[in-house]
């Protein structure tokens, strides 16, 4: 194997600007570096390689299969580094390219991601942000190692490894399409509750399979017709059919903003779940994170108390 203390990490660069301009010269003005230096430095790369990695035609340097393997992972080491020396600046939102990994529920994207995303459009235009749904049980690993800069929802487990904060508590709610001969009374009776047909939604990245767990600790059952891993299509499946849904009270009257549907209190009381942001301890001072953070809870703050007058 080849040590990485003997490996002249510009070679990398070098060969990722050829195998983006398929061209010597091209590759060496992006660089700012001679054709000779460009041609040098390729003898250098197929030497540490063993493989010819680019072949000359008519139209261009052509990559190798070896050299096309390699793009990939080239391309993403680059992007780190670029992404570790971003660190070592002063986080300035108006300018900065800095890139931020959330995880987030599609309930989450659905309430309130467009507000975030308002803000850093307005704020922090070149920041970019990347949804990464991840299982609830790899979130903490991901923290830890950098993969998620943040996660957002109901994650009680996470509490005890992470830094966090509490952005609302959430309660949940039964929804169904307005029509003649529903039951009467802001709440749900459990017998009209039990006799209907319901979707239920189960989310492999965060915890709203817990809700099934709650309903069956109270001797609840529910005849379920049709499972959805998502939220996104409920409002549409709610609107064509007498289905009933159980849901996040806000998530709710997001999606009756139009006054199609009939929202009802639970029959029986289920716990709350507590909507918190986590991150990992070793960005508590980071500029960049915290800015975000904070704009993040002011947000969702923000916008959960709008969200309530509205009610």
């Amino acid at each position: 194997m080849t040590s990485l203390d003997h490996v002249d990490l510009n070679l990398l660069r070098v060969f990722n600007a050829i195998i983006e301009e398929r061209s010597l010269t091209r590759a060496g003005q992006r660089l700012a570096l001679s054709q000779p230096a460009v041609s040098y430095a390729l003898g250098r790369l197929r030497t540490l390689f063993d493989d010819p990695l680019f072949i000359r035609t008519r139209v261009g340097m052509q990559p190798t299969p070896i050299a096309l393997e390699l793009s990939g992972i080239v391309g993403r080491a680059l992007d780190t580094v670029r992404e570790a020396l971003r660190y070592a600046e002063r986080f300035d939102p108006a300018v900065s390219t800095r890139t931020f990994r959330l995880s987030l529920s599609d309930a989450g994207e659905l309430a309130y991601l467009p507000p975030i995303c308002e803000a850093l459009h307005r704020l922090a235009p070149n920041v970019r942000l990347r949804i990464e749904p991840t299982p609830v049980e790899q979130i903490e690993e991901a923290l830890r190692v950098s993969r998620l800069d943040f996660a957002i929802g109901n994650l009680p487990e996470l509490a005890a490894h992470t830094r966090h904060r509490l952005l609302f508590d959430e309660t949940y709610v039964c929804m169904t399409r307005k029509r003649r001969g529903l039951p009467r009374g802001p709440r749900i009776d459990l017998a009209s509750f039990t006799a209907a047909t319901h979707v239920q939604v189960l989310s492999v990245e965060h915890s709203h399979h817990a809700l099934e767990d709650a309903f069956r600790a109270h001797g609840v059952g529910r005849n379920t017709v049709l499972e959805l891993p998502h939220f996104v299509a409920l409002p549409s499946v709610l609107a064509v059919t007498g289905y009933y849904a159980t849901l996040p009270r806000r998530l709710a009257q997001i999606f009756n903003r139009d006054g199609e549907f009939r929202i009802y209190e639970l029959p029986v009381e289920l716990p709350g779940a507590s909507v918190t942001m986590h991150w990992h301890e070793n960005f508590d001072g980071d500029e960049g994170n915290v800015w975000l953070r904070e704009l993040m809870t002011d947000i969702v703050r923000t916008f959960d108390r709008q969200l309530g007058k509205r009610a």
